[in-house]
């Protein structure tokens, strides 16, 4: 059998959407999450594609996230939108609230989006893209499950925390990015145990405390910041902003309360995000020619790149040539196309 089965774009969202229908998922929350789905693997963010799909499927099964969840949006104050996830995915609630809080953003020149209740964790970056193709600045912050320790500590209590940022640009895709506060993303670590590659040193601790390079002990053991103290501090900011401020769970509160479920797919419990929405216009209107200037003397150096770029040549790439993915993966969620 060949290690890889070369995919569409197409066949990965309708695989993903009916499996996800197969095991629980309301048709439409299955078609948004599929669309993340085959985002993640159309730019290259493998770790938060097909990879996933059997771990939200746990999920359901497990009755830690519920598939048919219908996200509850309320009109907080003028510049403010909350959703409650109602333990659902995470998606389903961004599209829910997307639209008052774009009208927010434009009204009031900045605004906020708060998500409680979160089931489950995607790729930021197509949290915020969707914004900056609709002409603002977005930034998203998330918490997780207690994965990472802090700075000086050996024991986890921090999330992997990620923060995204997506800005529009005239005439071109918005400039974005999408990273973990911990020295690496979670999902990373899990595809280098999964397929035997050796980490980076200052990614994690084992059990016993130590630095490794063993993804499989870095799994069984803690993750470390990014930026030894400096991302310690970024780590605590998104706390209290995305759990702290939204309602959602902190950390240590989802890890507590995903035990209970056996932590089987390693996903957050009632996990908190919140997205900041600025209308770049508010200041003045020369914004998209002027932050062109800055981008075009970045490129004039060589070897360099605009945050993004890589993501959508990879797009670009996937929609002509299709994706391969592991044959042991794909014959793993074929058979779970019977619930």
């Amino acid at each position: 059998m060949p290690d890889t089965v070369r995919l569409s774009l197409a066949e990965i969202r309708d695989l993903s959407t009916e499996v996800f229908v197969a095991n629980g998922m309301s048709q439409s929350n299955a078609e948004i999450v599929a669309g993340v789905v085959t985002s993640a693997e159309a730019d290259g963010t493998h770790s938060h594609g097909l990879f996933r799909v059997p771990g939200y499927v746990s999920s359901m099964q497990n009755g830690r996230v519920d598939g048919k969840a219908v996200p509850e949006v309320t009109d907080a104050a003028p510049a403010l939108v909350a959703v409650d996830t109602k333990n659902g995915f995470s998606p389903p609630a961004v599209v829910a609230g997307r639209s008052l809080a774009i009208e927010k953003a434009r009204s009031q020149g900045i605004a906020a989006m708060g998500l409680r209740n979160n089931g489950n964790l995607n790729a930021l970056w197509w949290d915020v893209e969707q914004f900056g193709e609709a002409g603002l600045i977005a930034i998203a912050m998330s918490t997780t499950r207690s994965l990472v320790a802090p700075w000086g500590g050996d024991k986890a209590l921090f999330g992997t925390d990620p923060i995204a940022f997506a800005c529009p640009r005239a005439g071109k895709p918005p400039m974005g990015f999408d990273f973990a506060t911990s020295a690496a993303a979670r999902g990373e670590i899990m595809v280098a145990a999964r397929e035997g590659h050796a980490i980076p040193e200052g990614w994690a601790l084992d059990r016993d405390g130590n630095p490794t390079t063993d993804a499989k002990a870095a799994l069984e053991g803690v993750q470390l910041p990014l930026g030894a103290h400096k991302g310690n501090a970024i780590i605590i900011m998104v706390e209290l902003l995305a759990a702290g401020l939204t309602g959602g769970n902190f950390c240590f509160e989802a890890d507590d309360q995903a035990l209970e479920f056996g932590a089987i797919d390693g996903g957050p419990s009632n996990a908190g995000e919140i997205i900041i929405l600025m209308d770049p216009g508010g200041y003045h209107g020369s914004f998209l020619a002027r932050i062109e200037a800055l981008f075009d003397r970045i490129m004039a150096q060589d070897g360099t790149r605009i945050p993004g770029d890589r993501r959508y040549a990879n797009r670009a790439r996937a929609t002509e040539e299709g994706v391969d993915c592991p044959a042991i993966l794909y014959q793993q969620i074929l058979a779970m196309k019977t619930g």
